[in-house]
């Protein structure tokens, strides 16, 4: 497990400090929340002119129980129509969740592995970019109450402010 948080953090390190390039893309890189299932603060750099990565740190809660989590993603950005700054992308990514069960001592960690399906657009004039996406997800691990599995409801609306061009 400390193995995987390492080369996790290593990849995120190496996709924020590692590109000094500016590509023709809508932005280079953007911060702000993904709302939806889950809840998440997230970091969006593109890595070339049609692909980007994608780290988030999010929170999901129901009653009795909760998780917090840390993803990242590699999604591949194409152009839709002829409408500048509108764009539909996919990719893959993976993740880790820790949850509890509320006051009880039970808990427990989840490996994630997800696919991307969604639509980004960038306003011009503007430095906001909005997303909506499809997130299906495997959970891998140990799990409580129905946790495990495939989860089929993921993804949200994503809102983020672009830090320069």
């Amino acid at each position: 497990m400390k193995r995987f948080i390492r080369l996790f953090a290593l990849v995120a390190v190496i996709t924020f400090f590692g590109q000094s390039e500016v590509f023709a893309q809508p932005f280079k890189s953007a911060v702000g929340l993904r709302l939806g299932y889950p809840w998440a603060a997230s970091y969006k750099t593109f890595v070339s002119e049609t692909n980007a990565v994608e780290v988030y740190a999010s929170y999901r809660g129901f009653t009795g129980w909760s998780w917090i989590g840390l993803n990242g993603a590699y999604q591949i950005h194409n152009d839709l129509g002829s409408t500048e700054g509108l764009q539909w992308y996919y990719g893959g990514g993976g993740g880790i969740q820790f949850w509890n069960a509320g006051s009880s001592d039970v808990s427990g960690t989840l490996i994630t592995v997800s696919g991307y399906l969604g639509l980004q657009y960038t306003f011009q004039d503007t430095p906001i970019s909005v997303t909506a996406d499809w997130v299906p997800t495997f959970f891998i691990g140990d799990g409580f109450g129905g946790f495990g599995g495939f989860g089929g409801g993921y993804g949200g609306l994503g809102v983020r402010y672009v830090l320069g061009n």
